[in-house]
């Protein structure tokens, strides 16, 4: 069972090694998110919200992106469908959650490689990182990317081919960085608003990072919505019901082509 982990794990990440534009990628946005939006919002309001909102960026960015990119990465079991890669993996004789989790434990190795890229991009821009803070609390961010793993199976078992993936998954994703705070505190939104953003899964993987990275800091009540332990129950609750239900899915799927 661990070989098999260890196979499908190393796999994604060895296509992630070589893919040349998802690398330049995980910098470029990072860079966007933190010093352009960041650094702007911290400039202009930065001493009136009694806390730093370039770190406060810099945290969320961390969440979002180890939630982000594990979700995305398992999308690529679409291409791996449609080139028939699947099939083989699914005919081993491995149980089929073995499978599924050696992606997500993938695609979340490929996610914590591009935190080591968002860190640096971070001292470059002088955000002020607490490091031994940042160290204590990464092995608690892995939590992040595996319901975003769980989460992204669940999308992808409704959807039907690459082209649905491309068009869909944005419109999933991506309204969920502005509704989990990610960018900015999320304590007070419209009715409308708020139910959404409470139903984002982003919300309490991104809020989960941060509480951990606060606690005990002055400010901790500003930027952090609700108790890590409140956070981890309900991402532990999200996780099993993706994984089941996504898994189930997915492999209904399989079995009916």
């Amino acid at each position: 069972m661990f070989s098999a982990i260890a196979t499908i794990a190393y796999r994604d990440f060895i296509k992630f090694i070589r893919d040349r534009s998802r690398i330049i990628a995980s910098f470029i946005f990072p860079f966007v998110f933190i010093g352009i939006l960041g650094s702007s919002i911290q400039s202009n309001l930065g001493k009136n919200i009694g806390y730093n909102f370039l770190l406060f960026t810099f945290i969320g960015v961390i969440g979002q992106t180890l939630f982000q990119s594990t979700a995305s990465g398992i999308i690529s079991l679409v291409e791996d469908r449609e080139n028939d890669f699947s099939q083989e993996m699914f005919i081993a004789p491995v149980s089929r959650f073995v499978i599924i989790f050696g992606k997500i434990v993938g695609e979340s190795m490929v996610a914590f490689a591009q935190i080591l890229g968002i860190i640096i991009i971070g001292i470059i821009l002088r955000v002020p990182i607490d490091p031994i803070r940042l160290l204590q609390i990464l092995p608690f961010t892995i939590v992040a990317s595996i319901i975003g793993g769980a989460f992204g199976i669940f999308v992808l078992s409704n959807l039907s081919s690459q082209r649905s993936a491309n068009q869909i998954f944005p419109f999933i994703i991506l309204p969920q960085f502005f509704l989990s705070g990610v960018f900015s505190p999320i304590k007070e939104l419209p009715p409308v608003l708020f139910v959404f953003s409470r139903m984002a899964p982003m919300t309490y993987a991104v809020d989960f990072v941060r509480g951990m990275y606060y606690m005990g800091k002055p400010e901790y009540a500003k930027v952090v919505l609700y108790n890590p332990l409140f956070d981890f129950i309900v991402l532990s609750g999200m996780f099993i019901i993706f994984l089941i239900a996504g898994t189930i899915l997915y492999v209904k799927k399989e079995r009916n082509r």
